[in-house]
């Protein structure tokens, strides 16, 4: 006779997830039939995966006789990769724009007059800075630099295609700064005490 209701059926279900709960025997004898259904199936699985597998595979006798390479046999190795070495050009070669930004920038790092804010010092390295470095600069306190002026002319250091690092000297200290080829031209892209 079927069920009609849903509280009928309810309780149907009810019962059948209930009746291993009733007994600890019944518990056991639940768990154990779950456990062996899963190994048989896993098995039974395993062995069709073994037939279904041509001879010569690694599931197959063991022995492979194909000439085609398995993952498992061959292992993939990489071509050697060359080193890489920057290019570098001799100091002589650093682009006149580029130690020309240098100085520039370096004059306008220095520490500003007094009653100059901090926006108005930034916005005094702007032409000079790259727009990703200028984020940073944002977070510098003018006041806390050591340099009132600079001293010298810049001196390039490492010179690349695109790049260089160029020594300026201040009252301080001595600067090394980055200096970048970008769309917009020569711009400085970090900087630290050399």
């Amino acid at each position: 006779m079927p069920i009609r209701s849903p509280h009928g059926r309810s309780a149907a279900y009810r019962s059948l997830w209930q009746w291993p709960l009733r007994s600890p025997v019944r518990l056991v004898v639940v768990a154990v039939l779950a456990v062996a259904a899963v190994v048989a199936v896993s098995i039974g699985l395993g062995s069709l995966r073994a037939e279904s597998a041509p001879l010569g595979s690694p599931a197959g006798s063991g022995v492979a006789t194909t000439d085609r390479p398995t993952a498992a046999a061959t292992p993939s190795v990489l071509p050697p990769v060359p080193e890489l070495t920057p290019t570098t050009l001799p100091p002589s070669r650093a682009p006149q724009e580029a130690l020309q930004v240098a100085s520039l920038w370096s004059r306008a790092w220095v520490r500003p007059a007094p009653g100059v804010t901090a926006d108005e010092w930034l916005a005094g390295l702007r032409p000079y800075t790259s727009e990703e470095y200028l984020g940073v600069l944002a977070a510098v306190d003018p006041g806390n630099i050591p340099a009132r002026r600079v001293t010298g002319e810049p001196r390039p250091v490492r010179v690349s295609p695109r790049s260089l690092q160029v020594e300026v000297p201040t009252d301080a200290l001595t600067l090394r700064v980055l200096v970048v080829d970008t769309e917009q031209g020569w711009r400085v892209a970090g900087y630290e005490r050399a």
